[in-house]
């Protein structure tokens, strides 16, 4: 059985979810936080070579998106 989510680099998730409305705030290290202003939500990416499964069902969590939501701004 497949997982719906895909595994993505960074740079594809960031477009998509500057399409959402939000916004790079601040980077430590390789990780990068992401706010949405109008929301309040943020979400922390890990600045790899890919995004896990696991990890891109997390930020969508954290900034309260769905997986459709998000697969349509891609």
């Amino acid at each position: 059985m497949s997982s719906k989510y895909p595994i993505l680099p960074p740079s594809k998730i960031i477009k998509a979810m500057k399409k959402l409305g939000f916004e790079k705030t601040s980077q430590k290290g390789s990780h990068a936080k992401y706010v949405n202003y109008q929301t309040g939500n943020v979400f922390i990416i890990p600045m790899h070579s890919e995004v896990a499964k696991g990890t891109l069902k997390s930020i969508l969590e954290q900034a309260n998106i769905e997986l459709e939501e998000f697969l349509n701004n891609l």
